[in-house]
């Protein structure tokens, strides 16, 4: 009876250590992939490093008369019309809650523990509804998403609203904003989706160009 209780008490220990090695593996496991998140991070911000500093609200901006505000999130920012091409250089990574100010100047977004920026009304080149950016899905139409230009790269930026209902004002005043440009924004939707839908208007392009031919 005594080696049998010897036995079970030695089962017990030998569990125990054994627990505490798979405990010890998995955070050594999370390190590692939190390492390697982090690498593939700074990797991107590398190859993202043409990306100017971003601008910042000009005085004329701070005085100016507000068109529109908005308080909500901000999503991230993608390469424009790639919502998964995840914008990372200067902080256009990091979500946070943000505030936004609409002036004839353009959107000032004020980003409490994030770095603020600026997007000119010259460099707006349209806005729209949608419901994912950057990894981040959210419902058909929860989030407004604004394109603009920086630098050499056009950007897709994704906001969110604590009222939702603001979005459609939103992307009526951004659109009568931007300004003309001889490049339509970009479309959400895969490049598939838009080929079908583009294919009707070729037929009938084509159609009118043979008859008038004749």
């Amino acid at each position: 009876m005594l080696g049998l209780a010897a036995e079970q008490k030695s089962q017990e220990v030998t569990d125990w250590a054994s627990r505490i090695g798979w405990v010890v593996g998995l955070l050594l496991f999370v390190v590692l992939l939190y390492w390697l998140m982090r690498q593939g991070w700074k990797w991107r911000g590398t190859l993202q490093g043409d990306l100017p500093e971003l601008p910042v609200a000009p005085e004329a901006a701070r005085e100016a008369e507000p068109l529109l505000r908005m308080a909500g999130r901000y999503h991230g920012s993608t390469t424009a019309g790639q919502w998964l091409d995840r914008i990372v250089a200067h902080g256009l990574g990091t979500r946070s809650r943000a505030e936004l100010t609409l002036t004839e100047h353009g959107i000032d977004v004020a980003r409490p523990g994030a770095e603020d920026f600026f997007i000119p009304a010259a460099q707006l080149r349209g806005a729209r509804l949608d419901k994912g950016i950057a990894g981040k899905v959210l419902t058909e139409g929860g989030l407004l998403v604004v394109t603009w230009t920086h630098g050499s790269r056009e950007l897709d930026s994704g906001f969110r609203s604590d009222s939702a209902a603001e979005h459609a004002a939103w992307v009526e005043r951004l659109t009568a904003l931007a300004p003309d440009t001889d490049g339509a924004a970009p479309q959400a939707g895969t490049p598939h989706e838009q080929t079908q839908d583009s294919a009707p208007d070729q037929a009938r392009s084509l159609t009118h160009d043979q008859e008038g031919a004749r």
